[in-house]
């Protein structure tokens, strides 16, 4: 699958350093994988967490899905000891963490333009301070080599000196900025994670509002989570359905030399047919993920 037409569903953190948990990563149906060697690992940890990412990197099939290896930032010991490890094995990606500018993607960017394993290495940016959210445009545009965007709402929400609500009022601004900031560039954006892995209805609502936002998915703490995420970023069958009607009624209007089509009682314009284009696109490429984790 062309990496530019993944799905990003569900991209699922996972602690470097649990070696259980990785292997099981292999067997579960996210479309993604995180990599964690920042929160997620003890600093006595770090060492450990790094090698063993490399050598699951090296060993283990995990099909179609997109992987990632979460760094420490650059402002902590730990970063250039990562990076020298874990390019070695030539990653998908990288998240770097606590991005704040342009520079910090530079930085990266220089980095693996240097290394021999890493031509084809993308940069993901964790979109998680306020200096970061009001530089998301020339984070964006930083380099050739980024992907996409990942919002760290919890850490948001800290530096704002806000409280987390069911409506995520305190960071509907910050989320904004940063998909319009994306889709300016053509990246990919997930949304942040939702900590009360057990209570399934928020996260759904959590889910649907980050799906109506435009968001591609959303980033999962637990395997628990998955399922609600896959569902509900997905395409469902009324959307594939009108798609598909939508694309045979202007080809009907086109062929007969009009410029819109009516459907249902609703005009169907060019750009309503670029859409489901896309939504068709983005089922099939579902579709191969999910044959792939069978």
């Amino acid at each position: 699958m062309d990496p530019l037409n993944k799905p990003f569903r569900s991209l699922l953190y996972i602690p470097g350093s649990k070696e259980r948990a990785l292997e099981k990563a292999t067997t579960l149906a996210a479309d993604g994988i995180i990599f964690d060697l920042e929160d997620a690992v003890a600093p006595d940890e770090k060492a450990n967490a790094r090698e063993l990412v490399a050598a699951t990197l090296r060993t283990r099939d995990y099909g179609q899905r997109s992987l990632m290896v979460r760094i420490n930032g650059f402002d902590t010991d730990w970063a250039m000891d990562d990076l020298e490890v874990i390019l070695n094995t030539g990653p998908q990606a990288i998240l770097l963490p606590k991005v704040g500018s342009a520079a910090d993607i530079q930085r990266l960017a220089a980095i693996l333009d240097h290394h021999a394993n890493c031509a084809d290495t993308a940069i993901w940016a964790m979109m998680e301070s306020p200096l970061g959210i009001l530089n998301a445009k020339e984070i964006a545009a930083a380099s050739p080599r980024i992907r996409g965007m990942v919002l760290g709402t919890n850490d948001l929400v800290k530096d704002l000196g806000a409280r987390q609500t069911d409506d995520r009022l305190a960071v509907t601004t910050s989320l904004g900025l940063c998909l319009l900031a994306a889709r300016a560039y053509g990246l990919v954006c997930v949304d942040g994670v939702y900590n009360k892995y057990q209570d399934t209805e928020m996260l759904r609502q959590m889910c649907e509002q980050g799906r109506d936002m435009g968001f591609d998915g959303k980033t999962l703490i637990h395997p628990a989570q998955i399922a609600i995420a896959n569902q509900v970023f997905a395409p469902s069958a009324a959307d594939l359905d009108l798609a598909a009607r939508q694309i045979e009624a202007f080809a009907a209007a086109k062929a007969k030399g009009l410029g819109i089509a009516v459907l249902d009682g609703n005009i169907v314009e060019n750009l309503h047919v670029e859409s489901a284009r896309r939504l068709l696109a983005r089922q099939d490429a579902i579709a191969v993920i999910e044959a792939g984790a069978n």
